[in-house]
């Protein structure tokens, strides 16, 4: 039976795939966004010529095989922007679905359907991709939770890449306790080897993680005081209320300043780094199939091709440099909180320049976790007018389980 539609969340909501077998989350159901392998399904990356130039599927993702064989029954392909490329939510080819927590505002992007899905109900929670910001934008923006794992956390085999360096699996979902469970199942024997959560934080912290799962709190608490700057000053407020229910259940909390050369340059770095990558990994097939994009696509993609094949040794050292900082920073018990955001959803069809701004905003927060691989919850808080905002966590490497455990335990919907 198909899923109700009306806030057009899903590409195809008549796709449905019943549990493999029984396990922790018997009864849940998700969506998944239309860049993950379904057997028998062809993904269309948000694009009509992606989806004309690509077979089905032989196989599911490996992301949607784990929680198929924990037992979820998996709901309805979910919309995303064009080929992940964007942190908005609007499709000029499918459309854009509906912000059920904000009338009239985007839903935010590129995981806009999976947002919506789970901000809708209609599904319990969902899975999404983050490159930069694609998990985490749309879930402050629609209100719900969202996390973003360590880079190489869960397996991305199955799934349609933008720039792998930066790409991750990440969900959603309607509660804390979910998507704790959801990452229990996801991120159960992490991969061992080069550039792992098990290389950096040790085989409790990787592989079942139930030593973490007894921490009921965070040493340190960071407050980045240069990342709150970014805030709209009203946004800021109510923010500041929700963040003395995170240090009451931190050891301790103090002010610091993340990014001393200025986080638009820490985001002028990660566009460098991700604009080539995203032509390596996409560039043949732009150059063969000339698909059609919407404009601001069209546009990104330009300027990726422009970047590519430059010099990035320098861009490549800061990065490498920014996730050392903060690894040691940060340690295995320590968070860095930040607005999500810099405020709520923009209004749909607004001003170019306005929304480019909202974005460049959204990017410099996001590139912090996104630079050094970092795992990153969201939390939903209730802005001025009613509509959402988004606190967010961000761990140290291969902290995954440790960070959704506190959240869980700290957090109370109630009182933000």
């Amino acid at each position: 039976m198909s899923l109700d539609n009306r806030y057009g969340a899903f590409i195809d909501p008549g796709l449905e795939v019943q549990p493999l077998a029984r396990g922790s989350l018997d009864g849940v159901t998700f969506a998944v966004k239309d860049v993950f392998a379904i057997k028998g399904h062809a993904s269309s990356a948000g694009n009509p010529d992606w989806l004309l130039s690509h077979s089905a599927a032989a196989e599911h993702a490996e992301a949607v095989r784990r929680l198929l064989m924990a037992g979820a029954a998996l709901r309805g392909a979910a919309h995303t922007d064009e080929l992940m490329y964007s942190l908005g939510g609007e499709n000029v080819h499918y459309g854009t679905p509906v912000n059920p927590r904000g009338k009239g505002r985007i839903p935010g992007g590129s995981s806009s359907g999976s947002a919506v899905a789970v901000a809708a109900g209609s599904v319990d929670c969902a899975l999404g991709t983050d490159t930069g910001g694609s998990i985490r934008v749309p879930s402050a923006y629609c209100g719900i939770y969202g996390f973003r794992p360590s880079h190489g956390a869960v397996e991305m085999s199955g799934v349609i890449p933008l720039a792998p360096q930066f790409d991750t699996v990440g969900w959603m979902a309607g509660s804390p306790e979910l998507l704790l469970r959801v990452g229990k199942v996801l991120l159960e024997g992490m991969h061992r080897g080069e550039n792992t959560a098990e290389t950096a934080a040790g085989p409790d912290a990787a592989a079942g993680g139930e030593a973490v799962l007894g921490m009921k709190n965070m040493s340190t608490l960071f407050v980045a005081r240069d990342a709150w700057s970014l805030a709209e000053p009203e946004s800021a407020g109510v923010l500041s209320g929700a963040l003395k229910l995170l240090q009451a259940g931190a050891g301790r909390s103090m002010d610091t300043e993340v990014a001393p050369e200025g986080l638009k340059a820490w985001m002028d770095v990660f566009r460098e780094l991700q604009g080539s990558e995203i032509w390596e990994t996409h560039g043949s097939w732009v150059r063969k199939q000339r698909p059609t994009f919407g404009p601001d696509i069209a546009a990104r993609f330009a300027l990726a091709e422009e970047l590519y094949g430059q010099n990035h040794d320098a861009a490549e050292s800061f990065r490498k440099e920014v996730a050392v900082r903060l690894g040691n920073m940060l340690g295995e018990d320590g968070a860095l909180v930040i607005p999500t955001v810099p405020g709520a959803a923009p209004l749909s069809g607004g001003d170019a320049a306005q929304l480019e701004f909202n974005r460049s905003g959204a990017m410099s927060l996001c590139c912090i976790a996104g630079l050094a691989g970092l795992p990153q919850i969201t939390l939903p808080v209730n802005g001025p007018g009613g509509l959402p905002l988004g606190l967010s966590i961000i761990g140290g490497f291969g902290q995954d389980l440790r960070l959704l455990a506190w959240a869980n335990q700290i957090w109370k919907p109630a009182l933000v």
